[in-house]
């Protein structure tokens, strides 16, 4: 299998991922529970206790695996560029479209935020993340999160100490150890929640294990891991059909957590222990399932899937700006919360795709300059005859067609 029909299993499963987001954060707005509405472009009051479910079940794969596929393209990356391009290549990729959104898309989410509940609006310098009293960055946390793991990665690498020699079986033993003892810590210290600032958010609980699942993809790279078209369907099937498992269990300790505070299934230790043991079992077993599967039954790709690929990182970007319009319209109806689930999710995604779809023809077309090729004398009395040059117009003008054999990787 060649190396560019191995890449459209990963690029289908990161289009797939960016639907998952639309999907959780479409849930937000119905979620039960009530926990995010003080901070959501929308509230409304037909709720459902299934979004906030599938959420909970959805927070187990979809980052993790997120942040799995970034790490697996890292290292072509670093290699095809060099460390300063490299860097230079990653500013322009995460950094910059994060200043242009958080000085454009965050103060639309806090207008839009105020609007939607009738409240009055503010003075223009309160709508920015960092003078809102809140210091949060929503949904755009992820870019320089990523930013940062991506300079991590380069110094391991420029220090020698990336484990390159590590077997896959042993790095993911590696990843669920540090994974469970960093939430022990974490619990031990009460550092469980968000750290907010003017440039970075995470949270506290999920940055270490997200950073090893980033190096698991890489190590996945340098092993060659997909390199091959051998499918272990024993492996395969064994864990689809035991992942419910742990996932179920860890989400029978998070609700008691939730619902009854200060009581406890077995005892606090005991049931902390468990929840990091069932949440990063729970991790990798979704994280293998989900790679698996697209790179058994989805290493295809067609015209539709390509163009949904090359779309999908800024549809991720702008998707909570065209949600919350829609999902306003859908709060002054009287459809239910899973009626109105679905078409917010489904909207928001086909609405943000038309719509970086357009931006991108219209900058092509602002971009694209007619060439025009000017003969010399002795050219145009060449052995052709005096044969005619003709100037290139339209949308090929200025490009080389690429080789055939050329690797496209819109991921990264």
């Amino acid at each position: 299998m060649s190396t560019q029909d191995r890449l459209y299993g990963l690029d289908n499963l990161r289009t797939f991922l960016i639907f998952l987001v639309v999907l959780v954060h479409a849930g937000v707005v119905y979620e039960a529970s009530g926990f995010m509405a003080p901070y959501w472009i929308v509230d409304d009051p037909a709720t459902s206790d299934l979004t906030g479910l599938v959420n909970l079940i959805l927070d187990l794969l979809v980052m993790p695996t997120i942040f799995f596929i970034s790490g697996y393209f890292t290292p072509s990356s670093l290699e095809r560029k060099g460390n300063w391009r490299f860097l230079k290549a990653k500013a322009r990729r995460l950094v910059l479209p994060w200043i242009i959104a958080v000085f454009t898309l965050i103060p639309f989410h806090n207008m839009f935020f105020l609007y939607s509940r009738g409240l009055p609006q503010e003075s223009w310098t309160h709508y920015f993340h960092f003078s809102n009293g809140t210091i949060s960055m929503s949904w755009l946390w992820f870019l320089p999160v990523l930013f940062v793991f991506d300079v991590l990665y380069l110094l391991l690498r420029k220090l020698n100490l990336h484990p390159r020699k590590l077997s896959m079986s042993w790095a993911v033993v590696a990843v669920f150890v540090l994974g469970v003892g960093y939430g022990e810590l974490a619990s031990a210290l009460d550092w469980i929640g968000w750290t907010k600032t003017p440039l970075i958010d995470f949270q506290n609980e999920r940055l270490l294990p997200y950073f090893l699942l980033f190096l698991l993809g890489s190590l996945s790279y340098h092993k060659g891991i997909l390199d091959t078209d051998r499918r272990n369907m024993k492996l395969y099937i064994a864990v689809n059909a035991t992942a419910w498992i742990p996932i179920n269990i860890y989400l029978i300790v998070l609700l008691n957590f939730f619902l009854r505070p200060g009581q406890y299934i077995v005892s606090a230790g005991v049931d902390v222990f468990v929840l990091w043991v069932c949440s990063l079992l729970s991790m990798l077993s979704l994280l293998y399932c989900a790679v698996t599967t697209f790179k058994y039954y989805f290493n295809r790709q067609g015209r539709l899937g390509g163009a949904l690929n090359k779309l999908s990182y800024n549809v991720y970007i702008i998707h909570i700006a065209v949600m919350g319009p829609i999902a306003w319209v859908l709060l002054h109806t009287e459809l239910p919360a899973l009626l109105k689930y679905p078409i917010l999710a489904l909207t928001t995604y086909v609405a943000s795709n038309l719509l970086v779809y357009a931006y991108s023809k219209m900058v092509e077309r602002l971009t694209t300059k007619p060439l025009t090729v000017h003969a010399s004398s002795s050219s145009r009395e060449s052995s052709h005859g005096g044969a005619q040059i003709v100037a290139l117009k339209g949308p090929w003008a200025g490009r080389a067609r690429p080789a055939a054999s050329q690797k496209v990787n819109t991921l990264r």
